[in-house]
């Protein structure tokens, strides 16, 4: 897992290491470790898995895969 921006700020981390077969149970385990905070985050929150972009939370993950939690970004 790596976070980026808000979802940085309110997991508290920059990475870490989970295992999970989809990416529903993933988040299901870094909203019990990471609290409520991270929750509201993560509802606004896309996903990279592997370097591809998914909205999916059935999507299965494969043993050793990379997430990337992206919150929107503003800017123009």
């Amino acid at each position: 897992m790596r976070y980026f921006a808000g979802a940085r700020a309110a997991s508290g981390v920059d990475t870490e290491t989970r295992e999970a077969a989809t990416l529903d149970a993933l988040v299901a385990q870094l909203v019990d470790t990471h609290g409520e905070r991270l929750e509201r985050v993560l509802t606004a929150c896309s996903f990279l898995v592997d370097g591809t972009s998914t909205r999916d939370r059935a999507a299965a993950l494969s043993p050793g895969s990379v997430v990337d939690v992206l919150p929107p970004f503003a800017g123009g």
